[in-house]
């Protein structure tokens, strides 16, 4: 009995030496990272940087691989079908693990991804012409009733496009057209393909002279506009800040996933990452799986009644 004990004592601290090591190598080849968008915007550039950090810290070079279509959730299925070994890791904002499957539109399941942790929030805006005769939705909504007003946005089943469909129902007026981009950028509104439109500060750096922001979809004031109206102020009811997020497929060994999140907060700490921020107006910070979760959960019990109300309304 004694020498089966001394046994088992030995193999279990053989088991913990050996996921030690496990967790101390990983990564020892290359590591896949997931943008489910186009390349361009804030949340692609923000990976990126960290991917580099991410580099530097293991000395095994990682890619981000843009998987654009269907509005994120090509780069999400991608990932939800990917072995759950931590060589497959997916940059995904709120809209996939939560809006798309109340909807019904997605392929995949809540359960299908694990959360590693949370790191940014979207600038993300609803912006007009500078000369637009409009500066917040009250007045855009009063412009709307007798003149007709393009809307572009990144998806109709995006959480923002349905927010500002919101906005547009409880100001009591309807867009003539809307048309969803994998980017938008200063040149949808210069080519007059659209008036109105939701994107992110970080696309707008390059015509901020000639852009107006009409409602802030954020939780404080961005640092760019602080001046603008938060979407909160002007609907009844939630507005969902914007998040991003390490997510990687469910089952994916609990110590990589440690390491994912030890070295995501040093590389957010990053220079590169704080000027970053400061430049796109983006937040950044590290919010761990555990309260990463219960947000996650929160926000889709929320999104869930907001589809729900919406819907009966119709």
């Amino acid at each position: 009995m004694k020498k089966f004990l001394k046994f088992t004592a030995a193999v279990l601290v053989a088991t913990t030496s050996l996921t030690t090591m496990a967790a101390a190598e990983y990564p020892e080849r290359p590591v896949t990272y997931i943008e489910p968008w186009a390349p361009g915007d804030v949340d692609d550039q923000l990976l990126r940087i960290l991917v580099e950090e991410f580099n530097k810290q293991t000395g095994v070079p990682g890619k981000v691989v843009n998987r654009s279509g269907g509005f994120g959730i090509e780069g999400a299925q991608a990932l939800a079908s990917a072995p759950p070994d931590g060589y497959t890791v997916g940059n995904l904002l709120i809209d996939i693990p939560t809006s798309y499957i109340v909807q019904g539109v997605a392929p995949y399941k809540r359960d299908d991804f694990e959360v590693v942790g949370l790191f940014m929030n979207f600038p993300f805006v609803l912006v007009g012409r500078a000369d637009a005769p409009y500066s917040n939705i009250a007045e855009l909504a009063e412009y709307a009733k007798s003149n007709p007003v393009k809307f572009a946005h990144f998806g109709f089943e995006t959480l923002p496009a349905q927010e500002t469909f919101e906005a547009a129902r409880q100001h009591g007026f309807e867009f003539a057209t809307e048309t969803g981009y994998d980017l938008t950028e200063c040149s949808t509104l210069a080519s007059g393909d659209a008036d109105v439109m939701n994107t992110t500060m970080g696309l707008m750096l390059a015509c901020m002279d000639k852009v107006k922001v009409l409602a802030a979809y954020t939780q404080n004031p961005i640092s760019l506009v602080p001046n603008a109206p938060l979407l909160s102020e002007q609907i009844e009811g939630a507005a969902f800040p914007l998040w991003s997020g390490l997510f990687v497929p469910a089952g994916t060994p609990q110590e990589v996933k440690d390491r994912l999140a030890e070295m995501a907060q040093k590389a957010l700490q990053s220079d590169r990452a704080r000027q970053f921020a400061e430049t796109t107006g983006t937040e950044i910070y590290w919010q761990g799986a555990e309260e990463a979760q219960a947000r996650i959960d929160a926000n889709y019990a929320a999104i869930e009644a907001l589809f729900a109300k919406n819907k009966k309304g119709n």
